[in-house]
């Protein structure tokens, strides 16, 4: 398939479907699944081959069926309704904006998105993401294989803020933080506090602590969330963009340029608005 025309109707529709998910994601309380959709569609890239990436092959029966995605079938369902709505949209766009949404939805940092990326059905063979099972060097194996550094594997492990883990999904159950249904730098703050009753520590969790690079990255964004957000922020956009080369905002025209902006406050107030009720929300569940 052709990577789609970015056009202005594509714009809007970009637009319409951050609202449609925003609005699934709130719903479906599904925040953490969406995100985890995101970096496992993107996470499988091959910097040397140029294979795997933020394609939409994981919504094929191969790839969703591997190990590693158990359960995120569910999260492809969820996005098929708004897709139905929107079909002009690429699944690898799709999912991507889905990820940008769960995150600032939880109250994260924004995240710029690019859209334009091209669906594949070419599914990599399995075993090209992180086993949570290892230790620091089989994370820099996989993600310097993505060709991202020390500084995104900490950072986007911070989004471990978000959800917990399910036995039937992972072999491992519990969340990693107190209130996982809110973005913030409680993961890096929970992994200094020790053993924390109750919440969940992996050997890769445990690898950010004990490797002196990682850890100097986990005492930062511990003490300083400002930091965190922009460092995540930094590293989730790599993420959601291995193999793909977004256009470039200087060749577009300034009549599209305008279309994004008048869009992008009305989305900012509606989005004000919708995380405050969804962390409200989220808080009431957790009691």
């Amino acid at each position: 398939m052709a990577s789609p025309l970015v056009d202005k109707e594509y714009l809007k529709e970009i637009e319409k479907a951050r609202c449609d998910l925003r609005a699934l994601i709130y719903s479906r309380s599904c925040a953490p699944l969406m995100l985890r959709l995101a970096w496992h569609d993107a996470g499988t890239y091959d910097a040397k081959t140029k294979t795997g990436g933020p394609n939409g092959s994981i919504r094929t029966e191969e790839e969703y069926s591997h190990g590693s995605n158990n359960g995120l079938k569910k999260a492809i369902d969820f996005c098929e309704e708004v897709k139905s709505k929107h079909p002009r949209i690429s699944y690898a766009d799709l999912y991507q904006l889905a990820g940008v949404v769960a995150v600032e939805l939880t109250g994260g940092p924004t995240i710029d998105f690019s859209p334009g990326r091209k669906d594949s059905k070419i599914s990599p063979k399995e075993g090209r993401l992180p086993d949570a099972k290892r230790g620091a060097p089989h994370l820099r194996e996989k993600f310097y294989r993505m060709g991202l550094s020390d500084k995104d594997i900490v950072a986007l492990s911070g989004g471990h803020t978000l959800g917990r883990a399910h036995l039937e999904r992972s072999g491992f159950d519990g969340p990693w933080t107190k209130e996982p249904l809110q973005f913030d730098n409680s993961y890096f703050v929970e992994l200094l506090n020790g053993e924390s009753e109750g919440l969940l520590k992996l050997p890769t969790d445990a690898a950010l602590v004990e490797d002196p690079e990682f850890r100097k990255y986990v005492d930062l964004y511990a003490k300083d969330e400002d930091a965190f957000f922009r460092d995540y922020a930094e590293s989730h956009k790599k993420l959601s963009e291995l193999g793909f080369a977004p256009i470039s905002s200087s060749t577009k025209t300034a009549k599209d340029s305008t279309i994004l902006a008048q869009g992008a406050v009305g989305v900012a107030v509606a989005a004000a608005v919708v995380i405050l009720g969804y962390l409200y929300e989220a808080k009431k569940r957790l009691k």
